[in-house]
């Protein structure tokens, strides 16, 4: 059993926020490779109109192919009703919808409010609860922009534990808090975790989504640690932010928290060399773009014995 998920959000987050695309052959690699090295739960695309994220208009194709990777949960981002059938069709395993605390955000991002986000919520559930209980995908109200925004500024908390209840309310299987602009702090990871915790239940909240725009993101990992969190959103090689929220760019390294994690004594199940050697296929097939973290360029420490390995 390991103690910590890493969910690998690099396809998704990280391929819609370049302007290369990458070849659908390529992506499969890159899932079927993480997935061998011991990566259990993806992020794989997003079924949004391919005219805003060309990058993401194969994911009913990549998701087919990796549902056929044993013991894979292969998630995706829904922004609506429309993408959530199209996720179920195509068999995902877990949907995110993405509700921006920042309402100016919101409207960016997805052109809705948060009163229309509520709607789409309810219609998501009622269409999930409808498939046979053995077909459902679990659904999570992913709440972004929790920590602040680069349109709004400061986010009240207030605010995001209002919205995280709602979703709650509306149906979904847990919520998860978003570091969409990379404006969190580790004072502000705990306190927050244990605010919504406190409205919605402990087991509504396992997973956070941190990014690493101002050097805080291995920091607020820790954050999390500290008050039960079990879930963390990273990227391989760090590609991604939100191309809807500028300067905010700087997913976690996936390498360096799992050398972190695993450093400390937590289990992630990842093999670290063989994840290490899946940045070949990235580099292969986005020369253009930089890859981020300082594991890779260092290497793992003489003698290192990984809490997976024990």
């Amino acid at each position: 059993m390991n103690d910590i998920l890493i969910s690998e959000v690099g396809p998704r987050d990280g391929l819609q926020s370049i302007a290369s695309i990458m070849p659908l052959e390529a992506k499969k690699a890159w899932i079927a490779a993480q997935a061998a090295a011991g990566v259990t739960e993806i992020e794989v695309g997003s079924f949004v109109p391919a005219k805003l994220l060309p990058q993401l208009a194969d994911t009913a194709d990549v998701v087919a192919f990796a549902r056929s990777i044993p013991n894979l949960t292969v998630a995706v981002l829904v922004p609506n009703l429309k993408g959530a059938e199209a996720a179920v069709a195509a068999g995902a395993h877990k949907l995110t919808l993405p509700l921006s605390v920042s309402e100016t955000h919101s409207l960016k991002n997805v052109r809705r409010t948060h009163a229309q986000m509520l709607d789409e919520t309810r219609a998501i559930v009622a269409l999930l609860r409808s498939l046979p209980a053995e077909r459902r995908p679990k659904f999570e109200g992913g709440l972004s922009t929790a920590f602040g925004c680069t349109l709004e500024g400061h986010v009240s908390p207030d605010k995001v534990v209002a919205l995280g209840v709602a979703l709650m309310e509306a149906g979904c299987d847990e919520v998860g808090l978003s570091d969409t602009t990379g404006y969190a702090n580790p004072q502000q990871v705990k306190d927050l975790v244990r605010r919504v915790r406190s409205a919605c239940g402990a087991h509504a909240l396992s997973g956070l989504h941190l990014h690493n725009t101002r050097g805080l993101g291995l920091a607020n990992v820790m954050a999390g640690l500290e008050v039960g969190i079990t879930t963390f959103d990273s990227s391989l090689g760090g590609l991604g932010g939100c191309p809807f929220a500028p300067g905010a760019s700087g997913n976690i390294v996936t390498e360096d928290l799992v050398f972190m994690l695993e450093a400390m004594g937590l289990r992630t199940g990842i093999d670290l060399p063989k994840l290490l050697a899946v940045r070949d296929i990235l580099k292969a097939a986005l020369p253009r773009e930089e890859l981020y973290g300082f594991t890779p360029e260092a290497g793992l420490p003489l003698g290192f014995v990984p809490a997976t390995a024990h």
